[in-house]
């Protein structure tokens, strides 16, 4: 990782906002801008992004999960085969 390189000053950004951004998207490595020394923003390639937000879906999807399986909020695999089977007339 060269993650010095992706750390710059808001000034930089602005000076250089098409440099960064293509090297974002080519790299797939976030940038992070500061102001005043302190973290602002992070930019994403847009790939990247939905990539995050994809795995971040799945994540929840098993969190709730895992909580309906503690719940008791389960159905057997032969109830949802017979579910299956009479809703599109398989026999």
């Amino acid at each position: 990782m060269k993650i010095q390189e992706d750390i710059k000053p808001i000034s930089y950004f602005k000076a250089h906002a098409a440099k960064v951004l293509a090297q974002i998207n080519k790299s797939h490595r976030p940038f992070y801008v500061t102001q005043n020394g302190e973290a602002k923003a992070v930019l994403l390639a847009p790939k990247t992004f939905e990539e995050m937000q994809n795995a971040i879906n799945i994540l929840k999807m098993l969190s709730m999960s895992e909580q309906n399986v503690k719940e008791g909020k389960v159905v057997s695999q032969q109830n949802v085969e017979s579910q299956i089977r009479k809703k599109f007339g398989i026999k």
